[in-house]
């Protein structure tokens, strides 16, 4: 059958599914895909937009790509990944039958039998389907900052346009939050909880990587198996930042990526019915200061959104310095906030069901949306994209006379822009040829600070790797 092929970004080499060796790396020649769910129907407009958005935006797929098909639970070294495939390639070839990705040098593992893993090629489409639209819809002047209610619209927007928000689905999504880095007995509990979730027919959203954000999936699936549950979601929520470093698990079965961090965590907040906090690092932290700075707002005081922090009581040194680490900085009455759960994934589990419950009958009486929690207020604070530049970090607000809630959400941005110097190839970047960035906070912040962070390298949460942590930071007295 012959076809008339438009294309975009390189030409083609002649070789099909042959597999190289490089050193140790087994790579693909070449292989073709196309779109089994996203994507499989597009407008000749959509084509179009397809085509420019892919030349724009051609590094930021690869990228994302990359991540997704050698996703390696053992690395968060995405410039060591960018290295290795640094001959990857991608071609975006519009055909008849509509849209084909022709992929060159292609990590070997994503494969079986020459072809590609089902659920590692919906991610790849996944990920075009979100870059693209993210583009098609923000039409509004970049150097103009969008509002409170364009930037909720947006993050609403690409969550529909990936079906991840359904209007016909009631009360029963826990977001899963905790680190790609933990100790496997850390791992088997989130796992024995998304278990226990499971088999009570609850979904799980996570952040898509390993590690705390891989163990509730698996044993939800495992759950939702047992009680013959067919429909069950796990949900991954990433951004291209951070992609690299938690790749996609494979329990994944709906990848969205949000464009930054903040919306990132805006979507989550917003489809949530419940929370869950699992041990973690400085990410987590971060995650956890977001939601805290939402949940002590006046304007979210009627709102019903349950936060547990949930650990074997065996493994509970995170949440201790965690928790103290909040109280020094916002108050004895920050705890009003959250839940400290340590032990039974059961009883977890079964309250969660009860949360359900609740969480159904206050948005009937608010009027709001089950699958998108529209009344949340979220401050601009938290909605405006944070640059982690050395002079951004070097003026955040870090003193204890500071109103809780403003220092909750520069502690935020804090805790944000050492993930970016920690993990985020730019961050790393930046920070190798700058030097650490600089905090300067008051006495008060600056020990809670330093003994937080040290705490997390002593438990050695900072890196995923064992080697030795060298620190992207360093706090200032001022």
């Amino acid at each position: 059958m012959t076809e008339n092929n438009k294309t975009t970004l390189f030409d083609t080499p002649n070789t099909i599914l042959e597999t190289n060796t490089t050193g140790q790396v087994n790579k693909v020649a070449r292989a073709y895909i196309r779109p089994s769910k996203s994507l499989q129907l597009l407008s000749q407009q959509e084509i179009n937009l397809l085509m420019e958005s892919t030349k724009s935006t051609y590094q930021l797929f690869r990228r994302c790509v990359l991540a997704i098909l050698s996703s390696n639970p053992h690395s968060d070294d995405a410039a060591a990944l960018l290295e290795i495939y640094h001959d990857f390639k991608i071609r975006l070839v519009v055909q008849s039958r509509g849209i084909r990705l022709d992929l060159y040098q292609a990590p070997a593992n994503a494969f079986v039998d020459g072809v590609m893993i089902q659920g590692l090629k919906d991610q790849v489409f996944s990920a075009l389907r979100d870059i693209v639209f993210f583009k098609g819809i923000n039409t509004v002047n970049t150097t103009t900052s969008l509002s409170s209610a364009q930037i909720t619209d947006q993050v609403f927007l690409i969550l529909r346009n990936a079906n991840i928000v359904r209007s016909s689905i009631r009360p029963n999504l826990a977001v899963c939050w905790g680190g790609h880095s933990i100790s496997r007995a850390e791992y088997d509990y989130t796992k024995e909880v998304g278990y226990h979730l499971g088999l009570r027919g609850i979904n799980v959203a996570t952040g898509s990587g390993p590690g705390a954000m891989k163990g509730p999936m698996k044993g939800a699936a495992v759950g939702h198996s047992k009680q013959q549950f067919k429909e069950g979601r796990y949900i991954g929520v990433t951004e291209p930042g951070i992609i690299a470093a938690e790749s996609p698990n494979m329990l994944v079965n709906e990848l969205v990526i949000l464009p930054d961090i903040e919306k990132r965590l805006e979507a989550f907040v917003r489809m949530a019915h419940v929370l869950i906090v699992f041990p973690g690092g400085v990410g987590t932290a971060e995650e956890v200061l977001y939601i805290l700075s939402i949940k002590m707002q006046e304007a979210n005081k009627d709102q019903l959104l349950p936060l547990y922090f949930a650990a074997d009581s065996c493994n509970a040194s995170y949440f201790e310095e965690l928790d103290q680490f909040l109280v020094a900085c916002l108050g004895e009455s920050v705890r009003d906030y959250y839940t400290v759960h340590l032990g039974s994934p059961k009883v977890l589990a079964q309250q969660i069901k009860l949360d359900m419950y609740s969480v159904k009958q206050h948005r009937s009486r608010s009027a709001d949306a089950y699958s998108y929690n529209w009344q949340l207020f979220i401050p601009e604070g938290l909605q405006q994209k944070f640059e982690p530049t050395h002079y951004n970090m070097a003026n955040l607000a870090l003193y204890k006379n500071t109103d809780v809630g403003a220092l909750a959400i520069q502690l935020r941005s804090a805790f944000s822009g050492i993930v970016a110097g920690n993990v985020k190839p730019w961050g790393v970047e930046v920070v190798k040829e700058q030097g650490p960035y600089q905090l300067k906070a008051d006495e008060k912040i600056a020990e809670q600070l330093n003994r937080l962070l040290q705490s997390f390298v002593e438990q050695k949460r900072m890196s995923l790797m064992n080697g030795d942590y060298k620190p992207c930071f360093e706090v200032i007295l001022s």
